[in-house]
């Protein structure tokens, strides 16, 4: 029987139940990992997004960057929109399809601007075309925001383009825009939730983006359940392997079972 077990055929398969066994626990614990940290995401999330809004400065500085525990957090800010530095964000997705947002500085009382995501709009007909943007409201306003890093190609995926029409990005990239401001601006930027006043029409609200915490889960349950099943097929396959050799010792003449009588008469 050690023979069968131990022949050249059954050692790679040994071999390879050996590799892959550790191989999908190792990756079904990396994808509980993921959800952990995606949970935790969606936590600090809401939390932050449920507290009462803050002022900017005390979460966010002029150069600075948005921490990441302080991503969501509600802000909120009184002063001037600054039209005339509004800008238009391509490829962004809206209720009905993709299109872009606009973002408008808000000069405040200080001379600090507050880089806003006032909404979503639909695309113009043409990519040379400017689109019909609601206007901001003229004079005081205050905002309250969601606070959002400012973008980059890595933890957004975009990559910039040269040659948009004028007054058009594709990141929003905070560090890069207060260069081009003639005036100090905020780390990061608010993604506009509330407005006093209010204004109609007004570009579409940006939804809060949703963490899908149960697929990671999901997967590492399935390279779990992937492992069972190799140590599974490969108890199935011993015992049908031990099965075989048994049924061939027995029906081999070496096991001394009878011969079978001769005909009647023959000599």
């Amino acid at each position: 029987m050690l023979r069968v077990l131990f022949s050249s055929r059954m050692l790679a398969f040994h071999a390879l139940v050996l590799l892959v066994v550790p191989s999908f626990i190792a990756l079904g614990f990396w994808q509980f990992g993921r959800w952990e940290d995606e949970t935790a995401r969606a936590d600090l999330q809401q939390a932050n997004m449920n507290a009462d809004p803050v002022s900017p400065e005390s979460v966010t500085g002029v150069g600075d960057h948005v921490a990441a525990d302080d991503q969501w957090t509600a802000v909120t800010a009184t002063g001037t929109y600054d039209t005339d530095n509004e800008l238009l964000v391509r490829n962004r997705d809206g209720s009905r399809g993709v299109g872009m947002h606009v973002l408008t500085p808000l000069v405040t009382g200080d001379g600090t601007a507050l880089l806003v995501n006032r909404g979503w709009i639909e695309p113009p007909p043409s990519a040379t075309e400017q689109p019909d943007v609601p206007p901001a409201p003229e004079g005081e306003v205050t905002v309250t925001g969601r606070l959002r890093p400012h973008e980059t190609p890595r933890n957004t995926g975009i990559e910039e383009r040269d040659g948009l029409p004028e007054g058009q990005i594709m990141l929003i990239d905070t560090d890069r825009l207060a260069d081009e401001l003639p005036y100090p601006v905020y780390g990061g930027y608010a993604e506009l939730t509330e407005q006093d006043p209010e204004t109609d029409p007004a570009p579409e609200p940006v939804e809060a983006g949703e963490f899908n915490t149960w697929m990671n889960l999901s997967y590492a349950v399935q390279w779990w359940v992937f492992t069972g099943v190799a140590v599974g097929g490969w108890g199935f396959l011993m015992r049908r392997e031990l099965h075989d050799a048994r049924t061939l010792a027995a029906d081999s003449p070496e096991s001394g079972s009878p011969e079978e009588p001769s005909p009647a008469g023959s000599r």
